[in-house]
């Protein structure tokens, strides 16, 4: 396993661990954040853990003629129920999104170094939040990292029914208007797989986010 230093580097992606671990320390610099999300790399760790860096063996990926969309999520769409914009509130985003109860975890991953950390990166202009509101009130939403040609989802909050999925949809529907290669979900869950999700090999993704 990889230990980083103040070196601007990451190790090839053939050095990853059969856990999906490809360095570990470092961090979380824009510069450096910038090189992990261009070489499929991404954070995730706790706390009370060390930065951990993976590159997963299997990537969850959508590719968009493949989004699925319910009859009733379609008629939650058709019914305007929400209104949805793009990159208005980031800070208010990723904090919700650090405050929303997992199932089966006691915390979150998204630690106060992490938020700032992500802030600078949006005033960069590559992270970037989908906001959904009802009622004038900010309900739902989700951010991630803009390469481009492929857009890397990191979390997603919903305070009411339905709200991070038009979140996603939204964001979908326009990736593909804007003809990006897909959305890059990170790791499987069945959230996602009910939203047309799959998983594809690391060797596929990382030659689709390198093309």
């Amino acid at each position: 396993m990889y230990f980083l230093t103040t070196e601007l580097y990451f190790p090839p992606s053939s050095e990853t661990s059969t856990e999906g671990i490809i360095a570990v320390g470092g961090d979380l610099s824009s510069e450096r954040l910038l090189l992990a999300y261009q070489n499929g790399i991404f954070p995730w760790y706790d706390a009370d853990e060390p930065k951990l860096w993976w590159c997963p063996k299997k990537r969850m990926v959508l590719f968009f003629e493949r989004l699925r969309i319910t009859k009733t999520m379609k008629k939650v769409i058709i019914r305007n129920e929400f209104q949805v914009t793009f990159n208005t509130n980031f800070r208010t985003v990723i904090s919700n999104c650090q405050k929303a109860p997992r199932k089966d975890q006691n915390g979150t991953w998204i630690s106060n170094e992490i938020v700032e950390a992500y802030c600078k990166l949006n005033e960069l202009g590559y992270a970037k939040s989908v906001e959904v509101w009802q009622n004038n009130e900010l309900v739902g939403g989700l951010y991630g990292i803009d390469l481009g040609n492929v857009f890397c989802g990191e979390s997603m909050f919903s305070k009411v029914p339905n709200a991070s999925k038009v979140a996603f949809i939204y964001l979908a529907k326009q990736l593909e208007m804007a003809n990006y290669k897909l959305l890059d979900c990170q790791v499987h869950n069945n959230h996602l797989e009910s939203l047309g999700c799959i998983e594809i090999e690391r060797a596929e993704f990382l030659a689709i986010l390198k093309s």
